[in-house]
């Protein structure tokens, strides 16, 4: 069973011809794996305001519905998260012992506003512009707002995650969040865990095929189920 976690939105829309998560969730599905995906709040049609705390409660009852919907095997529920939602990813999984393995791509060590190179001020205006923040009178307090983003830093949780098996991934060319980022995360983790540098990989690595598929890869390894599958081949 595989919970996949979407980034914070970007300010620019993705291309027309990108499946997008929904694909990427068809395309694990098609190769074996029960997969869910979701919007977080003040995301796609979720209610609600960008928090990120209130995110990591958001993945909470998504983890509590997945265990006690009678499909799949919970004992083996692996989340992957993108940016923001590896952010989130990494922290749950500390707490919640629902998740047995997880992926984190292009996943902050230390998360920050500031670290996304603007102020709160700034960013609250793209989330309002974005359409993530929809309510006037949030956040109330910009300054706990903020200090949100850097209470769910992986740096501070992913040495909680063994002994569950734990695969980093990121980009070499990231523009958004630096691989050294990578580079700590892995550092302060305790085995089992990989690290698998994606060589002019960017940002988005959903979209990116050799990303996709060693993540393929390291799921079937995990899960006992090499050489039981097709061939992995990523979603175009």
């Amino acid at each position: 069973m595989l919970c996949i976690c979407h980034g914070i939105p970007a300010a620019s829309a993705p291309a027309p011809d990108d499946p997008g998560y929904p694909g990427l969730a068809e395309w694990f599905a098609g190769n074996g794996f029960l997969t869910c995906i979701f919007n977080f709040r003040g995301c796609g049609e979720s209610e609600g305001n960008l928090d990120l705390v209130d995110w990591t409660r958001d993945l909470d009852a998504i983890l509590a519905y997945l265990g006690g919907m009678g499909q799949g095997d919970p004992a083996r529920l692996t989340v992957m998260g993108f940016s923001g939602g590896a952010a989130v990813s990494a922290y749950v999984a500390a707490r919640n012992p629902r998740i047995r393995s997880l992926i984190l791509c292009a996943c902050p060590a230390e998360f920050s506003i500031g670290g996304l190179g603007r102020t709160p001020e700034q960013f609250l205006a793209q989330c309002r512009s974005v359409g993530t923040i929809r309510d006037p009178a949030f956040p109330p307090s910009l300054d706990e707002w903020a200090r949100h983003f850097a209470q769910v830093s992986p740096l501070h949780s992913v040495d909680r995650i063994s002994p569950r098996p734990l695969l980093i991934m990121h980009g070499t060319e990231d523009e958004t969040i630096d691989p050294v980022h990578a580079t700590r995360l892995f550092e302060r983790a305790r085995e089992p865990k990989e690290l698998v540098m994606i060589p002019g990989g960017k940002h988005r690595l959903r979209n990116n095929k050799a990303a996709m598929d060693a993540a393929l890869r390291w799921l079937q390894r995990i899960n006992g189920m090499q050489g039981k599958l097709p061939n992995p081949t990523s979603p175009d």
